[in-house]
């Protein structure tokens, strides 16, 4: 075996070690009820992280081994197993829309906190998300207030203000107004939902 075949093996195996473990970490604490939002960023790339581990996986073993039918059996048993489960993967972010945000207000006396409104599809309907995020940074925390679906126009969402440092109010096309309360760490007191 060529002397630089090993270590770049483990190096390859340790790359694939890496995407794994980020897109576990990614998958514990990166959601929307207090999980951190640059770990919800990665969230929306563990397909790409999939591939990356199955590439890096695929190269380590053709890399690293000396026997040709080992190499073989490496090689292929990664590709027969987890190709079908990625390309599903990947269909489903190819047809998943990417949300946009649309509305970002610091909360009044307390810039360390903000609220999100991000705005989706579900098919053809259009959807709104509306977050808190508390901290900044790599501290970073997200919590879900409210979701609404505008299939039909009573539940869209018409308005989401700051009422206060602590309390949000959101109003949907039915005239329906919701207040939330969040608590010292930006935990809403209850997470609001119409049109589901």
């Amino acid at each position: 075996m060529a002397p630089y075949r090993r270590p770049l093996a483990i190096a390859l195996t340790a790359v694939a070690g890496a995407l794994v473990a980020g897109a576990l970490a990614a998958g514990l604490w990166g959601g929307s009820d207090g999980g951190l939002v640059v770990l919800g960023k990665v969230r929306g790339h563990l397909v790409a992280m999939g591939w990356g581990a199955l590439v890096a996986l695929i190269a380590a073993a053709l890399t690293g081994l000396r026997q040709p039918m080992a190499r073989i059996a490496l090689a292929v048993a990664p590709a027969v197993l987890g190709v079908p489960v990625l390309l599903i993967g990947t269909l489903g972010a190819l047809l998943s829309d990417e949300p946009k945000r649309t509305q970002d207000l610091a909360a009044p006396g307390n810039e360390g906190r903000r609220l999100v409104v991000e705005r989706s599809y579900a098919m053809i309907d259009p959807v709104w998300d509306v977050y808190v995020h508390e901290g900044d940074g790599l501290l970073e925390r997200r919590w879900a207030v409210g979701t609404f679906n505008g299939d039909a126009p009573a539940n869209a969402l018409g308005e989401a203000v700051w009422t206060g440092p602590d309390t949000i109010r959101m109003a949907i096309g039915d005239g329906t107004v919701h207040e939330v309360t969040l608590a010292p760490g930006g935990r809403p007191d209850r997470t609001v939902s119409a049109g589901w």
